[in-house]
């Protein structure tokens, strides 16, 4: 079976550049593999058949770039999802767009098996839960981009932890570029995947700092650096740093656990792993892991992976790897760094349904 799929937006993630990976020059003029419409193209058994955007330009562009036939280019998403049959729908718009796009794709004559959202989820919790109850109502697969999770390396590491690879995790550091919602919700998803256990608790900060306003036309956001410290379930504690500036962020990850521990440095193209013995840490290859985790191949790969994984999942031969429900975890812990920064106390998990409203624009 041959799935069509469409795609909602055609900015950097859809298939143009992305700010900070690809050359200032390429972004929105020449096509990228890493995104979305990469990823189709990259998989058998996709076709990528539809495309929609309200900027006609950016729409003639990609469409060119992609060859997407010129009656296949939609203006607005509603006419694509009116016109078109579909097995699968990315919705790559900005953040606070996705909770229209997704509800509308969910509910439309398109029909879609499957949406595959870009990340964050949404911009406020209220949009998340709104998202994934629409999908479940309609038997959709509601699969959030959290493009680290498609990557085979932290997958492998995944399942070396579950086996016991640090024992018991006790206490995690990461760091990462600003902002909360844009950049954080990348770190925070990877802790999720790897360490498996829920937030209880947080503590935030916010800095008011961020670096792609000027990328926006002056649009303003209330997306920031920020970070603070999160309790898990199982007593984990975890500090988070998202303050600073790409330029000078290094996305790095420490777990320290009762029989080893862990440095992850994805910028930097670093993973170190010690085993404990005998009351000293003891370094040693990491089992069945080669090298250290890369932007250049890694990355790249987690898009056709991404995409094969959809496959799969409407073939019935997986499990979504990245619900709606496990991309809820990382909006409820930067919605508690702002509720905590702004009321100067710790915020509980789940937030309060009274608060579940409060939206963190982004872009």
């Amino acid at each position: 079976m041959v799935y069509r799929a469409g795609i909602i937006g055609t900015g950097g993630i859809a298939g143009m550049g992305i700010l900070g990976l690809h050359e200032q020059d390429d972004i929105g003029s020449k096509k990228v593999r890493s995104s979305h419409a990469g990823g189709y193209t990259e998989t058998p058994n996709v076709e990528l058949n539809a495309v929609a955007d309200v900027d006609e330009q950016k729409l003639e562009t990609f469409g060119k770039a992609w060859d997407i036939p010129s009656e296949q280019r939609y203006v607005g998403h509603e006419s694509m999802l009116e016109s078109e049959n579909l097995d699968i729908v990315s919705v790559c718009t900005p953040t606070y767009l996705h909770r229209e796009h997704v509800i509308d794709a969910a509910l439309s004559s398109a029909s879609p098996s499957a949406i595959w959202c870009e990340k964050p989820i949404a911009s406020s919790i209220a949009d998340a839960e709104e998202m994934i109850s629409v999908c479940d109502a309609e038997g959709i697969e509601l699969i959030v981009n959290h493009s680290f999770r498609f990557t085979t390396k932290i997958q492998q590491l995944r399942s070396l932890l579950a086996d016991g690879l640090i024992g018991e995790i006790k206490a995690v550091n990461a760091q990462f570029r600003r902002e909360l919602l844009r950049n954080s919700t990348h770190l925070l998803d990877t802790l999720a995947f790897l360490v498996n256990s829920r937030p209880v608790r947080v503590s935030g900060y916010v800095n008011e700092e961020n670096d792609a306003v000027d990328a926006l036309d002056g649009r303003d956001v209330d997306d920031a650096g920020g970070g603070g410290f999160v309790v898990l379930e199982d007593g984990t504690f975890v500090t988070i740093d998202c303050t600073v500036a790409r330029e000078i962020s290094s996305m790095s990850i420490e777990l320290i656990g009762t029989e080893g521990k862990l440095y992850l440095n994805n910028d930097d193209g670093v993973w170190q792993y010690w085993r404990l013995e005998d009351g000293s840490h003891v370094e040693a290859p990491l089992p069945g892991i080669e090298s250290a985790w890369s932007w250049d191949t890694d990355y790249e790969e987690a898009f056709p992976n991404a995409a094969g994984h959809i496959v799969d999942l409407l073939e019935g031969r997986d499990d979504n790897l990245s619900s709606g429900e496990e991309a809820f975890q990382s909006v409820e812990i930067i919605i508690g760094f702002f509720l905590s920064h702004n009321t100067g106390s710790q915020v509980d998990l789940p937030i309060d349904p009274s608060l579940q409203d409060i939206t963190i624009t982004s872009w």
